[in-house]
C-alpha cells in the first residue's frame, strides 16, 4: 500500500474504533501520527536521491564557472569573460525580464560545445546529464525540410513541457548553421518579453545557440590584428560583435537567416570564439594528457601539435580544426 493511502485508510479508521477500543484508538493515533512525521521527510529522502528542480540539485557555482573559464578554455578571452559575466548576471537576477540567449559563433574545435558544458556543470548538479538540460543538433532532430512544420509544433511543445516541469530548464542548439531557415522562429515567444505565456513563464530559462556560422569574418579580425602586429588579447567584444550578428543574419547557410530573434533583439550576446593558434594546440594537447591520466609530456604534444593543419597556407597560423581532433591523435601518438 502506497504511503499516503496508508495514512488515509489509519486516520479513516480511528472514528470507527474509538467506541469499541479505546487503547487501539490510542494505538492507532500514535501510528498516524509516526507515519505522518515519517511522510514530512519522504519527499525530502526522495529528492536527495532523484533529480528535482530544487536547490540541491540546481545551484550556480559562480568561482567554479569562473575557475573553469580560466584553466580549461584556451585561446578564448573574449568568449571566457563574455559568458561568465552574462550567465552570473542572470542567474543573480532575481527578476530577471527575459530568458538568458547567447548564440555561440567560431570554427569547429573552438569551443563552442565545451563552454556550454561548463555553463551546465556549474548549475546543474548532473551537469550534462540533467534531466533539465535539453540539446538539440539541427542534423539529427531536424533533418527533413518537408517536416518543418510538424517540428515547430514539436520544438514548442518541448520547451513548454519542460519549462513548466522546471522554469530552470536550459536548451542547447548545436548546429544552427545547419538548421532549416524559419524553424527557429517558431521559439521566439518564448525568448521575448512576456511575464506569462499560456501561464507559464519562461524568465528563468537559458537558450544557447552554436554555429559555425561567421567564423570566417571573426578569422579575418583575428588575422588582421596579426599582420597589424597587433596582441591577440587587445581583440575585445566590440570589435566583433556588430558585425558578426549582421552577418549571421544575412548568412543563408545559418539557420538564424533573416530570423525575428536577431530583428527583434532577442539574442542577448553574440559571442566569438577566435581561431585557435599553434600554442593554444599545445595546452589543449597537455591538458588531453592529464584527462587521460597520463603525464603530461610536452615533446608529444608538440609532435602531434606540428602535424596537423593550418590556415592560411603560407602563414599556417590557425589550426583548423581547432582542438577537435586531439584526443584521438594523441591515441596515435602516445
Amino acid at each position: 500500500m502506497r504511503p499516503f493511502l496508508l495514512l488515509g485508510f489509519l486516520l479513516s479508521n480511528i472514528t470507527a474504533t474509538a467506541a469499541i477500543e479505546p487503547i487501539s484508538t490510542s494505538i492507532a493515533v500514535g501510528m498516524a501520527a509516526a507515519l505522518t512525521g515519517f511522510l514530512a521527510t519522504y519527499q525530502n529522502v526522495f529528492y536527495y536521491f532523484h533529480e528535482c528542480c530544487r536547490p540541491e540539485w540546481i545551484s550556480f557555482n559562480r568561482t567554479g564557472l569562473e575557475v573553469a573559464l580560466d584553466q580549461k578554455l584556451f585561446g578564448q578571452h573574449v568568449a571566457s569573460r563574455v559568458v561568465q559575466k552574462a550567465v552570473t548576471g542572470f542567474i543573480n537576477n532575481k527578476n530577471p525580464k527575459k530568458p538568458l540567449v547567447l548564440s555561440l559563433h567560431g570554427w569547429t574545435g573552438t569551443g563552442k560545445n565545451f563552454v556550454s558544458q561548463l555553463i551546465a556543470e556549474n548549475i546543474y548538479k548532473e551537469g550534462m546529464a540533467s534531466s533539465f538540460v535539453h540539446q538539440f543538433v539541427s542534423t539529427a532532430h531536424f533533418p527533413h525540410l518537408n517536416q518543418i512544420e510538424d517540428y515547430k509544433s514539436q520544438l514548442q511543445q518541448w520547451i513548454k513541457g519542460n519549462v513548466t516541469n522546471c522554469p530552470r530548464s536550459m536548451f542547447i542548439f548545436d548546429e544552427m548553421d545547419k538548421m532549416h531557415p524559419g524553424l527557429i522562429d517558431c521559439i521566439k515567444p518564448y525568448l521575448d518579453y512576456y511575464e506569462h505565456l499560456d501561464g507559464v513563464s519562461y524568465r528563468q530559462a537559458i537558450f544557447i545557440f552554436l554555429s559555425n556560422a561567421g567564423g570566417e569574418h571573426i578569422t579575418q579580425v583575428v588575422l588582421d590584428f596579426w599582420k597589424a602586429g597587433r596582441d591577440r588579447e587587445e581583440i575585445k567584444l566590440q570589435h566583433l560583435e556588430p558585425a558578426l550578428s549582421l552577418s549571421v543574419f544575412n548568412s543563408k547557410q545559418s539557420g538564424l537567416w533573416h530570423t525575428s530573434l536577431i530583428d527583434k533583439n532577442l539574442v542577448d550576446f553574440f559571442v566569438p570564439f577566435l581561431p585557435l593558434e599553434y600554442r593554444h594546440v599545445l595546452l589543449c594537447g597537455m591538458a588531453e594528457m592529464s584527462a587521460k591520466g597520463l603525464k603530461p609530456d610536452r615533446d608529444v604534444v608538440d609532435q602531434m601539435a606540428r602535424e596537423l593543419v593550418y590556415f592560411p597556407k603560407s602563414e599556417r597560423i590557425f589550426s583548423s580544426k581547432g582542438c577537435k581532433t586531439i584526443g584521438g591523435k594523441l591515441d596515435y601518438y602516445t
